[in-house]
Order: C-alpha cells, then sequence, then structure tokens
C-alpha cells in the first residue's frame, strides 16, 4: 500500500514540475519541415507552440529524446534552425529546444514572436 501512495506521490510532483523555459511560449501553428541529419527525407509538420528557445510540434511519429534535428520555419521568411529533441510524448508530439541558430534568424523569430503577442 505505501508504494502505491508513494507511485502517487512521484506523478502529482511530475506534474507540477517548476517551469524551466527561458522564455515565454506563444500558441501558434507555423509550417516546420525536419530534417535528421544523414536522412534525405524531410518530415512536413506544424508547430503548437513558439517560443526564443524551442517549440513544440504534434506529430503521431515523435522522434526519441535528444535527436538532432535541421529545422525549416516558415514565418515571414524561412529560419533555420538547429534542434535538439527534450520532450517525447507518444502519439502526441515532440519539444524541441533551439540549440543552434543565425543572429539574423534569432531576431526575425524575436519580431515575429513579438507581434503575435500583440495580436494575441
Amino acid at each position: 500500500m505505501n508504494d502505491g501512495g508513494q507511485n502517487r506521490t512521484s506523478s502529482s510532483s511530475d506534474e507540477q514540475r517548476p517551469e524551466h523555459r527561458k522564455s515565454p511560449r506563444i500558441k501558434v501553428s507555423v509550417p516546420v519541415e525536419l530534417c535528421v541529419p544523414g536522412n534525405a527525407t524531410p518530415f512536413r509538420c506544424a508547430t503548437s507552440d513558439l517560443s526564443e528557445g524551442g517549440c513544440y510540434i504534434e506529430t503521431i511519429f515523435p522522434f526519441p529524446v535528444g535527436t538532432i534535428l535541421e529545422m525549416s520555419l516558415q514565418l515571414d521568411g524561412t529560419l533555420l534552425a538547429l534542434g535538439t529533441v527534450v520532450t517525447c510524448h507518444a502519439q502526441v508530439g515532440n519539444g524541441i529546444e533551439f540549440t543552434k541558430m543565425l543572429p539574423e534568424d534569432q531576431e526575425e523569430l524575436r519580431a515575429y514572436l513579438e507581434a503575435a503577442r500583440k495580436a494575441g
């Protein structure tokens, strides 16, 4: 019986984990094309939310945690980034952290998110 209580406590604390994101997420659907380095076949999907630090994509075939992705996001122009999968939810999607992005792409993303915050 006590083991059951510990499991409930453990899962309860998982659900109430503190927020670790450095920047706020915006609920926005942005077309994105993902490529795994070494695989020529692109994977097309859309974000369900986006921030300066990463995004969440919805897909029934999520990538495993740790997968490195080359990303093209279609904002006002095409934004290029490298990202790493940080969460994997079976038949739901992936949380992706941006790990490399050119300064001009970072600025385009920042401006896009600011406009989305003001509009929404």
